[in-house]
């Protein structure tokens, strides 16, 4: 009988790589729901080494507290970005 994989156990150790916790975030903010940021955040924190692990790199930059989510996003590893929606068309008038 063989065994098989958690789908969680398998989601962390996915984002144990960062440009895979990136596209995660990338999709979850996508979705606008503040509840599956929540989780997804929660998610790639546990990938990187959990809570403490996070409070020792925030703490290795000099910061006591976080206050948004780009200071997060930068302790692990990652950052935000703007990107055009693929359904948004810029129309230049030609002269």
């Amino acid at each position: 009988m063989s065994r098989s994989t958690s789908y969680h156990a398998k989601l962390i150790q996915d984002l144990q790589n960062p440009l895979e916790a990136a596209a995660y975030i990338e999709v979850v903010l996508e979705e606008g729901d503040p509840k599956m940021l929540n989780k997804a955040i929660k998610n790639v924190i546990e990938a990187q080494g959990g809570v403490e692990n996070l409070a020792q790199k925030l703490s290795e930059q000099g910061e006591i507290e976080f206050y948004g989510l780009t200071t997060l996003l930068d302790a692990l590893g990652l950052q935000l970005g703007v990107t055009v929606k693929s359904a948004c068309y810029f129309l230049i008038p030609y002269i």
